[in-house]
């Protein structure tokens, strides 16, 4: 038999039950998307608002972060109604 080397290469995947955003190796990842994400803005945008006990985001509850208000106020500064 010949002797094969193996990588050490392993992939770590979690999803968090609440919202279904999901960190591979530790980074996170939008659900809707499967783009890089922020976990702070996720936090804002999400965790705080709708996350409870099994919310796997370690920035759940951190002020910061992108927000549904920032988000707002962004949009109509650039487009006022008047």
């Amino acid at each position: 038999m010949s002797s094969k080397e193996l990588s050490d290469l392993s992939v770590e995947r979690k999803e968090c039950p609440k919202c279904g955003a999901i960190w591979i190796n530790g980074e996170h990842y939008w659900s809707g998307t499967g783009k890089k994400g922020n976990e702070l803005d996720l936090a804002g945008l999400v965790c705080n608002k709708l996350g409870d006990e099994t919310c796997i985001n370690p920035c759940n509850g951190m002020d910061g972060g992108v927000t549904w208000e920032k988000r707002l106020t962004e949009l109509e500064n650039d487009h006022p109604s008047n």
